[in-house]
């Protein structure tokens, strides 16, 4: 199977060129846009989300040796959560070559955390099908590398955060406001605003509202923090 010059580049960003492109292939089709032909990712997504997890799970043991369970439960949701994923899937612009049904490019599916995030462990079970665990590893020490570095910060609860930053400042609480509901029932997104009492808001999307929430109050306490 010859693959086409985008493949080519996005393997270039991924770090991780494939021998047999039909594992990828399948990695990048989205649902909407599989058929009776053609696999989407789905089962591949079932699949990186383990790589993910145990790769995971093993670095922040070794990072923090001495760290309890119910230290390293927090930073490990932190680092597998599909926000994360679909964080670096926007650093590695998987959103490029994502195969999508036309409703779901009108409805912006490139961009939807939901999509990105269950893309990018797809892409990681491709890998480990394509080479093996040690390669699908590699690629997520790689590409989560500042998130584990930086996972303390991370894995701290940023509504919690962001409500104490106001009540610091005499402020009234922010108030979270569910803008959009989409997707199909077993697949939804949401997407929520939150905003301060001084006119600061931020929205962001995810696949339940407590994580489209905390999403929206890590990007609003960012936000915040440039401006200090």
């Amino acid at each position: 199977m010859k693959k086409s010059i985008d493949i080519e580049k996005f393997e270039k960003r991924l770090g991780y060129t494939f021998k047999d492109p039909k594992y990828l292939l399948e990695a990048l089709t989205h649902p909407s846009f599989s058929s009776t032909n053609r696999s989407d990712n789905q089962r591949l997504e079932f699949i990186g989300d383990r790589v993910l997890g145990l790769t995971v799970a093993e670095a922040i043991a070794k990072q923090d040796p001495k760290a309890s369970e119910g230290k390293l439960a927090p930073r490990f949701n932190a680092l597998v959560r599909k926000e994360a994923c679909s964080g670096v899937a926007q650093e590695i612009d998987i959103g490029l070559v994502l195969k999508l049904g036309r409703s779901e490019m009108i409805t912006g599916g490139r961009r939807k955390n939901a999509v990105l995030g269950d893309a990018m462990e797809a892409v990681l079970a491709a890998i480990y099908l394509d080479g093996g665990f040690q390669a699908a590893k590699d690629v997520v020490l790689r590409l989560w590398e500042r998130r584990i570095s930086n996972v303390e910060l991370d894995a701290r609860d940023s509504k919690t955060r962001l409500q104490e930053w106001a009540q610091a400042r005499q402020l009234e609480p922010p108030v979270y406001t569910l803008i959009n509901r989409s997707g199909p029932d077993h697949s939804p997104i949401f997407k929520i605003q939150v905003k301060l009492q001084t006119g600061e808001k931020t929205i962001a999307e995810a696949g339940n509202k407590r994580d489209a929430e905390q999403a929206a109050a890590r990007m609003l306490m960012e936000t915040l923090k440039d401006q200090e």
